[in-house]
């Protein structure tokens, strides 16, 4: 890539997918509001959120920004980041034995241009007992992970009976359609 890439994301698990895409790049993070329009779709709102955030940046002409949302919506309600233990409780509580969607907005962008997408995962849980619930927000502390839960930590090698769609998405970084973007011209 011939642009110095720039990934404006705090995430430890969008920086390791990165980098192990092979890219090298720079962090640069804001603050941002994330607030966004009630009546938009799971989908709208990723990818909504993903552009918000590359709108807070500017950049120069050689340099390429990758921004990212993930949210996980659930019988049509997202779940965002649990503000407590109870509330990841109440969030994993709702997800067991349940199916639900992940999906990622990703939004690139250069100082001529800017392009935004989307990928969707479903994943399906098992039926999760209390205790299983309990163990992993007290080990884990799921508080930075939209729907209470890492899908690479405990609870995903326990309690996913399967998914339908990109691993990787569900991390916070759809790597298959990031690659080919990055390797484009856009």
């Amino acid at each position: 890539m011939a642009n110095k890439l720039i990934l404006a994301s705090n995430s430890p698990r969008r920086k390791e997918l990165l980098s192990n895409l092979g890219f090298k790049f720079e962090v640069r993070v804001k603050e941002v509001d994330e607030s966004f329009p009630e009546e938009l779709s799971p989908i709208q709102i990723a990818e909504f959120i993903a552009q918000t955030k590359a709108n807070a940046y500017s950049v120069s002409n050689n340099e390429t920004l990758i921004t990212a949302d993930t949210v996980v919506a659930h019988n049509g309600q997202i779940l965002g980041k649990p503000e407590s233990k109870a509330h990841a409780i109440v969030m994993l509580e709702q997800l067991s034995g349940n199916t639900h969607q992940v999906i990622t907005g990703v939004c690139i962008k250069t100082k001529d241009k800017q392009t935004l997408f989307s990928e969707t995962t479903v994943v399906h849980f098992k039926q999760l007992t209390k205790k299983e619930i309990r163990h992993y927000v007290n080990q884990y502390k799921p508080f930075d992970k939209a729907g209470a839960y890492g899908i690479q930590e405990w609870i995903g090698m326990i309690g996913v009976e399967r998914i339908e769609g990109c691993f990787y998405n569900v991390m916070g970084l759809p790597t298959k359609k990031l690659y080919e973007f990055l390797n484009s011209s856009f």
